[in-house]
């Protein structure tokens, strides 16, 4: 079926044919007198001119097709450009292995572990793989200290077990009584839980446990305690408390053991679920791996602290880790054919599609005499010679294409046959060359033909084995499953009790179609894989992200002094899950981090022009804050439907103001835009329920002196800058969270 792409530019198009039905019919009508002269009903209910109608019908509609180009055309004008359709991309999360008990010494579930969903009757398991050892460590610590307040990077310390506690391998420190905060406490104050170094437990899920005092009260709500707790991941504090039940100590107040009749003495557990990469990192003296909990200020229904919580006894325990995942599973040591000793040779592979080879996913070719040769994968054959072991693979189809021959132009073959007159080769007849006459004898003339073209990448011998020692395969939209839903693993893993994502999968994507190549190409063509200008800069930045990367924009240069210097705005492609369970994501996640930067800067180094220096930052974040009263419909009076809807908007507006799916357009907060009182009314005032929309108040949030301030905005606007974005949040530590009452 021919396809047409109403996207593609409508130029004119001469027809081959461009004859008509009632023309094709009118000629067959004026031959009947000269082929067959008795035919005289000439009227359209004569059978001979409902036959001629007929043909001249199907006649209209081949020359239909004859004046298109079909599809399989497209395609091989899209190959001769060197355009292939990129195959599906796996969808990617993080699954966390519970340990069934602490075990001695540390553990390593190897990479490649695969874990599956939950088959159904409808579905098939989708079938996941760990992409590194996870390292299950023994964590030990190494020092509590303390700080009056919260420092992005802490530098006034107090050590809490100076004279109290020698680092001797010490597995629980348990003894004198100690203050967590000041006295009284104070919002801000906060305490160090730093880690050894030695042990590697990034990515572990460790349950700290502490022991407090009996019979002490600390004047908070047990179920809405006013702490928070972060890791240092290196460049940004990280929350690390997956969900409040996780905290068994209910923000140090021991009300669930103190309800059950047992002792505080005995202690109680706090689970963390550290970031996979956990940097050792040094403040003042201190060295390690370092946990914060902070007293945040009271907001709400939060109670404060009226007296700091003292604990006696404090042990870190490993009771799992948490590992990145792909959408895949690998196949090893397929034999994919035997080799017939031909140039361009095609083999398949039985599964398809293949997902980016790694460095021990490689073709291994046995010859029937020597040792077995590694061939190397290569995107074309534009640059390799006869020699080179060289193959390409077509990630969608799986299909494995060695080197082919190219016949050159007739003056090469002339070239050859006078080579090999001069080489003396016996005459035996003459074949004219324009200027010279060359004798060849038959044998010579096979040789000839043999030679006369170019061998682009080595031939395998005649009957080596191909063989592919592996490669992986997986991917497509259906990856994309909901966190909690990978629960089995389909090999056994020893110690492992169970497992789960506790994040959905993202990224995953079907193949690429040919719509979608159509609107790619005209972009690649117009780059030429080379940057210039701006768009250039931002859609090669896009390239080089591989999916990482979210938005970009390239600003020009302002200043004389400033010339010959590429700025370019990065925003990470992060996780969005945040917005829909009401927290939004905070400017810290859009960190770009260095293997990000060192990516694109290798991209794009090779595509510039000479002298060009690129810049890459993160843009300036603002964030908002909105607060506003709502009144709902009279049939709204359920509190718990009142909370939903509640909920509902502070959603809508995590989503809104937002750097990635934010915006007019639901693309991303468009940069340098304002944010007016007006966005918002626009936003919620047609929700199901809402009968009345009260005075819109935005706060605005700024990253000054290492810290983000709160505070009204002086103007009815909020405005990033022009090269800004706006981002909202939810933290107790700055009441960035919006506030929406119901009167």
């Amino acid at each position: 079926m021919t396809r047409e792409f109403d996207f593609l530019p409508n130029l004119p198009k001469s027809d081959l044919d461009d004859r008509t039905f009632a023309e094709l019919v009118n000629e067959c009508l004026l031959r009947i007198p000269r082929y067959c002269p008795e035919w005289t009903n000439y009227n359209p209910s004569d059978p001979g001119v409902t036959l001629i109608e007929l043909f001249a019908w199907l006649t209209d509609q081949m020359l239909m097709r004859f004046n298109q180009v079909p599809r399989r055309n497209y395609v091989a004008f899209l190959e001769l450009l060197g355009i292939r359709l990129q195959p599906p991309a796996p969808a990617q999360t993080e699954v966390t292995f519970y340990l069934s008990a602490s075990l001695p010494e540390p553990y390593t579930i190897p990479a490649g572990s695969e874990v599956a969903t939950v088959r159904t009757e409808e579905e098939d398991a989708i079938i996941f793989s760990t992409d590194q050892p996870l390292v299950i460590a023994k964590p030990r610590i190494s020092h509590l200290l303390a700080a009056s307040t919260i420092e992005e990077k802490p530098e006034s310390l107090r050590d809490l077990l100076q004279d109290i506690w020698s680092e001797d391998n010490e597995e629980e420190w348990s003894g004198q009584e100690i203050a967590l905060f000041g006295d009284p406490p104070q919002p801000n104050n906060c305490f160090y839980v730093v880690f050894d170094e030695e042990q590697p437990i990034d990515g572990n899920v460790i349950a700290l446990k502490f022991k407090g005092e009996s019979a002490t009260t600390t004047g908070i709500n047990p179920n809405n305690p006013p702490r928070y707790w972060e890791a240092w991941d290196g460049y940004v504090w990280q929350p690390v408390l997956l969900k409040d039940s996780d905290d068994r100590t209910k923000g140090f107040s021991f009300s669930e053991l103190a309800n059950e009749g047992t002792n505080p003495l005995q202690g109680a557990e706090i689970i963390f679920h550290l970031p996979l990469t956990w940097n050792v990192s040094q403040f003042s003296t201190y060295r390690g791996r370092w946990l914060r909990c902070s007293y945040v200020e009271p907001t709400g229904n939060q109670s404060g602290y009226s007296r700091s919580p003292h604990i006696i006894g404090m042990s870190a325990r490993a009771i799992g880790g948490t590992v990145k995942v792909t959408q895949c599973y690998a196949i090893a040591n397929e034999v994919v054919g035997e080799s017939n000793g031909k140039s361009g040779q095609v083999f398949y592979l039985l599964n398809k599609p293949v997902l980016p080879r790694q460095e021990d996913e490689y073709l291994l070719v046995s010859p029937p005499v020597g040792l077995p040769q590694i061939w190397r994968e290569v995107s074309n054959f534009s640059e390799s010679g006869a020699n080179d072991l060289h193959y390409v693979i077509d990630s969608t189809s799986g299909m494995i294409q060695f080197g082919p021959f190219v016949q050159t132009p007739n003056y090469q073959s002339q070239h050859t046959l006078q080579r090999m007159r001069l080489q003396g080769e016996p005459m035996q007849r003459v074949i004219p060359d324009g200027t010279n006459a060359i004798a060849l004898n038959p044998e010579a003339a096979a040789i000839a033909s043999r030679s006369s073209g170019i061998q682009y990448g080595a031939v395998p011998p005649k009957g080596s084995i191909i063989q592919m020692v592996k490669y992986r395969t997986g991917g497509g939209f259906r990856g994309n499953v909901q966190r909690g839903s990978i629960q089995i693993a389909k090999n056994a893993i020893p110690y492992v009790a169970s497992l789960t994502n506790h994040l959905s999968a993202c990224n995953g994507a079907d193949a690429e179609s040919l719509d979608d190549v159509a609107i790619r190409v005209p972009k690649m063509l117009k780059t030429r894989d080379r940057a210039v200008n701006q768009e250039d800069f931002e859609y090669l930045t896009m390239l080089a992200g591989e999916g990482t990367v979210a938005r970009v924009l390239c600003t020009p240069a302002k200043r004389k002094e400033d010339a010959g210097i590429v700025k370019l705005l990065i925003v990470p492609r992060v996780r969005t899950l945040g917005i829909d369970q009401g927290e939004g994501i905070a400017p810290e996640q859009f960190v770009l981090t260095p293997q990000l930067s060192d990516r694109i800067l290798n991209y794009l180094d090779e595509r510039k022009m000479l002298g060009v220096q690129i810049q890459l930052e993160s843009p300036k974040y603002v964030g908002v804050c909105v607060q506003t009263e709502i009144s709902l419909e009279t049939a709204y009076s359920n509190p718990q439907v009142q909370q939903d809807i509640i909920r509902q908007l502070k959603v809508m507006l995590y989503r809104f103001l937002n750097p990635i799916t934010g915006g007019v357009q639901g693309q991303g907060w468009e940069f340098g835009r304002p944010v007016y009182p007006s966005d918002i009314v626009k936003l919620l005032q047609n929700v199901q329920g809402v009968r009345f929309l009260g005075t819109v108040q935005l706060f605005e949030l700024r990253y000054e002196n290492g810290e983000w301030v709160r505070r009204l905005s002086p103007q009815p606007i909020i405005d990033p800058s022009p090269t800004g974005l706006i981002c909202s949040w939810r933290s107790p530590r700055f009441r960035s969270s919006h506030v929406i009452n119901i009167v």
